[in-house]
């Protein structure tokens, strides 16, 4: 997993400048805060090494060695899928997809995408996302156990490509590809250069990318032959299922189409499986026309339908990181064109696919709409610039995980935070801002996990903050003053 994330920094180094983050250095890990009646509550799989398996309470229930998970995710019945390691000639790509069983064995695995030029290793390529055709992107009640030797895997991959309309270099271009499970043939793909003219791209774009840094590129590719160019950077990709759209008679939206979107464009995107085609775009010009009513997505991650049979389904949901992203006119922050477009905060986005209207958001500005305090000066605090997910749960609450910081929360329609998670494992990385960063992460239902019993669920105040102090070797703790006022919850407890 070292390996795996140190692919990961390179990859980034290739697209994103160095940022610091003001980020305490001593703070509390695993569950921090827990309100069992009002959250959905299950076990929780972290993407990461091991497939690491918590409880709301924070402790780790299960691992599944040996595994990589880019993402990991859990199957009915005690089921992961996720990826195994590393692979030496791309950047961020897996060598092998697979199924495992709870005790650790193979159901089902692939890697005969493409061989290693160097290496000799055969991959999957995989990186980011994979789906099996016909089971929710995420928990669903009623889903039942996959098929894992009949089914459909899409697989989110890589390809090398050279498009002189791009960028004169070797790209490393993202492919979906799905694989018939009882075979192990790849039977469909799409690859998204070829459809650069659909994108909505104006000149000044093209010029972006194709003036980026051949410098950059060029050593990319002298690390890991099979990289090059990231100018898509897909992050995720997932058929839509059932919808109220396509059962209404809007074709766009058929069941077996693709959702996706483009980290470096900042465009999320819907294409018809059939044909190939574009039939649905946000972005990447969000100053004009409907896209407008969602203002800037800068940067998302694991855009998807909210499925059928959870509150909101049919809407989009995507966490919209913020930080840096797509290409364009030159600026004072981009001289180039190249991540042209930078806000300092994230959200999390619930929108109507049809009107564009944000139906629910979780941000700095929708917190102090609500009334919390000081909103946008607490922006800070959702602010992950890389990775991260939203889910949507049974009971209308919504997992998010703010990837860099390590901390999943879960959060109710009204916006109040009903349990927080900061991840405890740390990575060493060479980047200090990595260390305990969290890809992704996926709520299930205990039952999903027969073999483990039912955890104990207790709650989890958090203390007065200006109480909780560290003591010094000699014991003594730090006189911070007496009757310290500042916010507090009844709910948490007595103050000592």
């Amino acid at each position: 997993m070292k390996k795996a994330i140190r692919i990961l920094i390179i990859g980034i180094a290739l697209v994103f400048p160095v940022v610091l983050f003001a980020m305490p250095s001593v703070y509390p890990t695993a569950t921090t805060l827990y309100k069992p009646g009002k959250c959905f509550n299950g076990f929780t799989i972290l993407a990461g090494e091991d497939g690491r398996l918590i409880d709301m309470n924070g402790n780790l229930v299960k691992t599944w060695p040996g595994v990589n998970g880019f993402p990991s995710k859990i199957y009915p019945g005690g089921y992961i899928g996720t990826q195994t390691t590393g692979w030496p000639d791309g950047g961020q790509d897996q060598i092998g997809q697979q199924i495992r069983d709870f005790d650790n064995d193979v159901v089902w695995s692939f890697d005969k995408y493409e061989q290693g030029k160097e290496s000799g290793i055969w991959a999957s390529r995989q990186h980011h996302d994979f789906q099996i055709k016909g089971f929710p992107s995420y928990f669903v009640p009623g889903s039942t156990v996959p098929n894992f030797k009949k089914g459909t895997m899409l697989i989110l991959g890589h390809v090398n490509d050279v498009n002189p309309k791009i960028h004169k270099l070797q790209l490393i271009d993202d492919v979906m590809y799905e694989v018939d499970m009882s075979s192990g043939r790849v039977i469909w793909e799409w690859k998204s250069a070829d459809h650069y003219d659909e994108l909505g791209f104006e000149e000044a774009v093209t010029q972006a990318y194709q003036g980026f840094s051949e410098k950059v590129v060029q050593e990319a590719i002298d690390r890991a032959p099979q990289s090059g160019f990231d100018w898509w950077h897909q992050n995720c990709a997932n058929y839509l299922g059932s919808n109220r759209w396509y059962d209404n008679g809007d074709e766009r939206f058929h069941p077996d189409n693709i959702i996706f979107d483009s980290r470096e464009a900042n465009i999320l995107v819907i294409i018809d499986r059939k044909t190939g085609r574009v039939v649905w775009r946000c972005g990447p010009d969000y100053g004009q026309g409907e896209d407008a009513r969602l203002e800037w997505i800068v940067g998302p991650h694991h855009t998807h339908m909210i499925p059928k049979g959870l509150p909101g389904e049919g809407n989009i949901m995507v966490y919209d990181n913020g930080g840096w992203g797509g290409y364009g006119s030159p600026n004072a922050m981009a001289p180039k064109g190249d991540h042209n477009v930078w806000r300092d905060y994230s959200r999390v986005i619930e929108f109507n696919p049809i009107t564009k209207k944000i139906m629910w958001e979780y941000s700095p500005k929708s917190l102090k709409m609500r009334g919390y305090h000081a909103g946008f000066i607490n922006g800070y605090m959702e602010y992950s610039p890389l990775v991260s997910s939203a889910q949507r749960l049974p009971n209308g609450n919504t997992l998010i995980t703010q990837g860099v910081g390590g901390r999943l929360i879960e959060v109710t329609p009204e916006l109040e935070v009903v349990w927080e998670y900061i991840h405890p494992y740390l990575y060493n990385s060479e980047s200090p801002a990595l260390s305990n960063l969290v890809y992704r992460a996926y709520r299930v239902p205990y039952d999903w996990v027969p073999q483990l019993e039912k955890p104990k669920e207790a709650a989890v105040f958090p203390p007065n903050k200006s109480d909780f102090q560290i003591p010094a070797v000699d014991g003594s703790t730090p006189d911070v003053g007496k009757n310290q006022k500042g916010l507090w919850n009844p709910a948490w407890g007595k103050r000592n």
